[in-house]
């Protein structure tokens, strides 16, 4: 069928506008698709990473339930070694690191929680591997890389543990006001509703209860 004259016009006017954008047009669509076939393909990646991992996971909780420390240190470090981006790492981790410490393995418990420190993805881990390995540096006696683990900044929920973590510590040293002002902190900053909020105070009534200024 014959084209008219305007329809003449305009397929003219889309040829003359196809030559000159048509190659632009066409790479922004090979981008888009290429964009989002690597977007699809991430995902995909992610979702079989975590299956992969999740498998891991149960073959460690297994070995925490029968007791076998060497296997659950060998399944946390294959999850770290394979799956680190994952939670399932971190959550190996934390979990082999109370395993080693329970069978007086520290330097394997100290080695998963400064793995979830450097590594870890997600504060909270972050701050729980951080207080867990400051209690085993207060063990050690290693006071001052026991606060300098404690330093910086920590989720809100986390700060009235990380005080009391440093009261602890403080208190060790001998430095019994700068312990009194950590307790006093960590009581302030722990939910009511907590039970730890009653070992605080008994912790802070030994050094002589709040100090002045916490009390004010």
């Amino acid at each position: 069928m014959a084209y008219d004259h305007e329809e003449q016009e305009q397929l003219a006017a889309l040829k003359a506008w196809w030559s000159q954008y048509g190659n632009l047009v066409t790479w922004v669509l090979l981008i888009v698709l290429a964009g989002y076939a690597g977007w699809s393909g991430w995902k995909y990646y992610q979702r079989n990473q975590a299956a992969q991992a999740g498998l891991l996971y149960e073959e460690l909780q297994k070995a925490i339930a029968v007791n076998d420390n060497i296997k659950v240190q060998r399944a946390a470090s294959d999850m770290e070694a394979k799956f680190g981006k994952t939670a399932y790492a971190q959550m190996g981790a934390l979990a082999a690191a109370k395993t080693a410490f329970e069978v007086n393995d520290l330097k394997a418990a100290k080695t998963q929680l400064q793995w979830v420190v450097d590594n870890g993805q997600d504060a909270e881990y972050k701050a729980l591997a951080k207080i867990r390995l400051a209690g085993i540096l207060l063990d050690e006696k290693a006071y001052d890389d026991g606060l300098q683990v404690l330093a910086g900044d920590f989720p809100e929920q986390f700060k009235g543990a990380v005080a009391d973590r440093k009261g602890d510590i403080l208190l060790a040293q001998k430095k019994v006001e700068e312990a009194r002002v950590a307790y006093a902190l960590a009581l302030e900053k722990t939910d009511e509703n907590n039970p730890a909020r009653q070992l605080i105070q008994l912790k802070l009534d030994s050094v002589g209860g709040a100090p002045a200024k916490a009390a004010a």
